[in-house]
């Protein structure tokens, strides 16, 4: 399966921030992507008032979506914000393509370094999969990549590879980690991992200096099921393809049985 790892920094306007990912799924497709992946908050940024700009997944910036996908027959993922209970917003994953039509809300809500996502968020209790071209495909975000249970159980879900649209903050350590957990849930769930990071607002910033919301590093990268970087990008805007070979996770998992060997 061909994939796009679509990085992007995402603004506080939400029809140019579509806008940006129909160029990038356009952009994919050109290129025989049949899995594009946007950063999460590819809706809008962190860093404004969320529940001003939530949509429903029938509203128009997921039907924006949903209308390139169908052009493109690209299966899409990406972060948007939809109204949840108590005036909160969830953090979503819309997924839809040819095969997809699904949505998978952010379980783990970050609250760490300063920062408290669940002042504003409702907290997701579903994992999700979906299929594409005949590939299972785990869906995660963000903070997510701090928890390896989940990505273990994209696997259990029988998922050879999973995604992680990510708006990661900045902060000392913070990009150093980015690299090591990406790798780190790649290898220990024994699946690809596509982590698409939203690009740096300013590319040339210091990322171990804080920014005063979570707006990317960029370093979005694709790791393969033995935990080795098949390629990354930098910290600017830009377009990854690259073919992930499904086969590669039943020989690893064959090697290295991580999954069938657990005791907890």
């Amino acid at each position: 399966m061909r994939i796009a790892l679509c990085q992007m920094t995402a603004s506080t306007d939400p029809k140019e921030n579509l806008a940006a990912v129909q160029d990038h799924v356009r952009r994919a497709a050109r290129e025989g992507a049949r899995l594009a992946v946007l950063p999460e908050a590819a809706m809008v940024r962190f860093g404004v008032p969320l529940g001003a700009v939530a949509e429903p997944l029938d509203g128009p910036w997921a039907e924006g979506v949903r209308s390139v996908a169908r052009e493109t027959g690209v299966t899409v993922v990406a972060g948007m914000f939809t109204p949840a209970a108590e005036g909160r917003v969830a953090n979503t994953l819309l997924a839809t393509g040819p095969e997809a039509e699904d949505s998978y809300d952010k379980i783990h809500l970050y609250d760490a370094f300063g920062f408290r996502e669940s002042d504003t968020v409702a907290a997701g209790s579903r994992v999700v999969t979906i299929d594409v071209d005949g590939v299972r495909v785990g869906l995660a975000t963000c903070y997510d990549l701090r928890f390896p249970e989940l990505f273990r159980a994209h696997a259990d879900a029988g998922a050879t590879v999973s995604v992680l649209p990510a708006a990661w903050a900045a902060g000392p350590g913070k990009r150093a980690q980015w690299d090591l957990l990406v790798r780190a849930r790649a290898l220990d769930a024994t699946v690809w991992l596509a982590a698409v990071d939203q690009a740096a607002p300013d590319p040339q910033a210091d990322p171990e200096v804080p920014t005063q919301a979570p707006t990317g590093v960029g370093h979005s990268a694709l790791i393969g099921p033995d935990g080795t970087v098949r390629a990354q990008l930098g910290s600017a805007t830009e377009l990854l393809v690259a073919d992930v070979d499904t086969a590669e996770t039943d020989r690893v998992r064959r090697a290295v049985a991580v999954l069938d060997n657990r005791r907890l």
